[in-house]
C-alpha cells in the first residue's frame, strides 16, 4: 500500500493559480444522526478575508473518529447547526485581509478552525500555521489533531533519553504518532495493541515492544523492560485495559487518558493510589488549543513539521475520495478495514 495512496503533491501545488474560476463548495452539516444523510455537498457564497482573516484554498483533509462523532452529535463540542465540518486539513493562501502579518499569499498552512471539508476556506490568521511549502499536503492535513496530542501528552512527564513509555491502541493515529515522535527523542515504547498482525508493522515504524492486549504487563513488565518501569502510560481505550498499563507503571507514575474506544470507564484499586502514588488525568487537545499562546502552539507546529519534512513522522493514508464521493469516503471511514487515514483531496 502507498502510504499517501491517490495524493499527488505536484496537483495540490498548482491549486490556487486558478482560484475564483469555479464556485466553492463545501460539506453542510444540518443534522445530527447515526448515518451521514445530515451532511450535503453545497455552494457556499463568495468568500473573502476580513480584517485578520485569510483566505485559503483548501488542499486535503482527514475523517477523524471526532468528525464522526460531532455528525452523529456525540462529541465534547457540537456546533450550531447549520456548520461546515472537517476538524482539520491544509491549504494554500490566496488572500490575505487587513492586519494579517504572519502569514502571506502562497504560504502552505496547518488549519486548526473547524469547517475544512470544502474547496476554500476563510480562516483567522490565528488559526493557520504556516508549515514548509514542500511538505506533502496530505502528510500536512494531518498534523493538527493526532501528532500534537502525541507530542504533548509524551510531555507530560519529563521524560529523559532511553525511558520507557507504555500505551495502548498503539496502532491508532495518535498511537503510531508516539511511536514515531517518541523515537526521535530516544525515548522507547511498549505498545499494546488488539491483533497480533499488527506487531511487526508497528516495530517497522520504530516501536521497541509491541504485544497484544491479553498481555498481563503486571507480571511482564520486568521482562520487557528490565529495572526501568515507564513512568507514563497513555490510555486510549479505558476498562481493563487502561488498568493493565497502570499496573506496569513506576510508582508515582502517571496515566493520561484521552481516549475511550472501549466504551468502559476506568476503575482505578485503591491501592495504585495509597501505595503506588499513580497520578491519572486527561488529556483533550481541544482544551489545550484554547489556552495555549502563540507561541507554544508555534513551537508545536514548528518541530512536527520538522520531523515530517525529514520522513521521522509519516502517517499512513488508505484511500483518498474527491469531496464530492464524500458519503462514500464517510462509509469507508466508519468501517474497521482499513490501513491508515480516509483523505479527501479538495483540490479536485
Amino acid at each position: 500500500m502507498a502510504l499517501n495512496a491517490g495524493i499527488r503533491p505536484a496537483i495540490f501545488a498548482q491549486r490556487g493559480q486558478n482560484s475564483g474560476e469555479a464556485m466553492s463548495i463545501a460539506a453542510i452539516l444540518h443534522e445530527f444522526t447515526p448515518s451521514s444523510v445530515g451532511i450535503k455537498i453545497e455552494e457556499v457564497p463568495d468568500l473573502s478575508p476580513g480584517e485578520g482573516e485569510v483566505l485559503l484554498d483548501m488542499l486535503a483533509a482527514p475523517i477523524n473518529p471526532a468528525d464522526l462523532n460531532i455528525l452523529e452529535g456525540k462529541y465534547g463540542e457540537l456546533p450550531d447547526l447549520p456548520s461546515r465540518v472537517g476538524n482539520e486539513g491544509s491549504g494554500r493562501v490566496v488572500a490575505v485581509g487587513e492586519s494579517v502579518s504572519r502569514l502571506q499569499v502562497g504560504d502552505l498552512v496547518v488549519v486548526l478552525q473547524r469547517g475544512t471539508w470544502g474547496n476554500q476556506m476563510v480562516v483567522k490568521e490565528t488559526n493557520a500555521w504556516k508549515v514548509p511549502s514542500d511538505l506533502d499536503p496530505a502528510q500536512a492535513a494531518m498534523l493538527a489533531v493526532n501528532p500534537p496530542t502525541a507530542l504533548l501528552m509524551l510531555q507530560t512527564v519529563k521524560l529523559q533519553p532511553g525511558e520507557w513509555v507504555v500505551q495502548n491502541a498503539a496502532n491508532s493515529a495518535v498511537g503510531r504518532s508516539v511511536i514515531q515522535i517518541a523515537r526521535s527523542k530516544g525515548l522507547r515504547t511498549l505498545n499494546v495493541v488488539r491483533r497480533p498482525e499488527l506487531i511487526d508493522e508497528l516495530k517497522a515504524l520504530g516501536a521497541d515492544v509491541v504485544v497484544t492486549e491479553d498481555t498481563d504487563l503486571r507480571k511482564e513488565i520486568s521482562t520487557f523492560c528490565g529495572k526501568d518501569k515507564p513512568r507514563l502510560g497513555l490510555n486510549a481505550v479505558g476498562g481493563a485495559s487502561a488498568l493493565n498499563l497502570a499496573n506496569s507503571l513506576a510508582a508515582g507514575g502517571q496515566l493520561v487518558t484521552y481516549g475511550a474506544m472501549g466504551r468502559q470507564p476506568l476503575k482505578i484499586p485503591n491501592g495504585l493510589l495509597i501505595f503506588k502514588g499513580l497520578q491519572f488525568t486527561g488529556f483533550w487537545l481541544s482544551s489545550w488549543k484554547k489556552t495555549a499562546s502563540e507561541e507554544e502552539i508555534a513551537s508545536v507546529f514548528a518541530e512536527l513539521s520538522a520531523l515530517a519534512e525529514k520522513g521521522e513522522l509519516l502517517i499512513a493514508v488508505d484511500t483518498t475520495f474527491p469531496l464530492k464521493d464524500l458519503h462514500t469516503a464517510l462509509e469507508k471511514a466508519s468501517g474497521e478495514s482499513r490501513s491508515g487515514k480516509v483523505m479527501l483531496d479538495l483540490a479536485s
